[in-house]
């Protein structure tokens, strides 16, 4: 009777560094790996961006994007930019949130993110939870972007394109504070809304844009006021 042979499978400990995860897979014959993390999900103003980074060296300093000052960020952006081996870039605007969901937003944004990036794929990792229906095998993990190198370079894309198109916004809608909060429902932006009501960059079926409107309900797709 023949035995097919099948390898020990890795173990990556969340303490293994933040390539850890990318040097198992590779080990094992599932590289390229890709990266995928969105930002903008709890804001209530302002598009969803889905980033996804394959890199193609070491790059120090990366981390969760949130983690990170403003003009660290900006740095860390040009370098994934110019040395990563592949990146792309999906924008979903406020009026698809509101008609698909948030969460299928979300998720339809990374396969759209991971189907756009040139070259071959081994394997994908995303930010948080599984995503279904990529074309590589795939894993969520658990606060990815500070544990995952190409995650937390694909947090840093996301991030700096959204904060880049939160402040060209504010360039036409000064009154709501856009290039400050980026969207997020801080109390200067609650206020806003409250005084001007909201305008096509606002998410209406998120309840903080909801109340602003007259006779408005309580939206659905609201998942909090701090950045992620």
């Amino acid at each position: 009777m023949t035995v097919a042979f099948r390898p020990a499978p890795s173990v990556v400990r969340r303490n293994s560094g933040l390539y850890g995860y990318e040097r198992a897979l590779t080990r094992r014959g599932l590289g390229p790996v890709a990266g995928v993390d969105e930002a903008g999900r709890g804001a209530c103003a302002g598009p969803l961006v889905v980033a996804a980074v394959v890199l193609s060296r070491r790059i120090d300093g990366l981390n969760d994007s949130k983690l990170l000052t403003a003009s660290r960020r900006e740095s860390l952006y040009g370098l994934i930019m110019t040395t990563a081996e592949a990146v792309s870039v999906v924008v979903i605007p406020p009026a698809e949130i509101d008609a698909r969901g948030l969460h299928r937003s979300n998720i339809e944004g990374m396969r759209r993110a991971v189907a756009r990036l040139s070259g071959d794929l081994g394997y994908v990792l995303t930010d948080g939870f599984p995503v279904p229906g990529l074309p590589v095998p795939s894993l969520g993990v658990w606060k990815g972007d500070q544990v995952v190198a190409c995650v937390a370079a694909a947090s840093i894309v996301a991030k700096v394109t959204r904060d880049r198109m939160m402040i060209e916004l504010d360039g036409s809608h000064p009154e709501y504070g856009f290039a400050v909060h980026k969207g997020y429902g801080t109390v200067s932006h609650r206020r806003a809304l409250e005084a001007h009501g909201p305008c096509p960059a606002h998410r209406f079926s998120f309840a903080t844009v909801a109340r602003s409107r007259p006779g408005g309900v309580m939206g659905e797709n609201e998942v909090g006021a701090g950045p992620t």
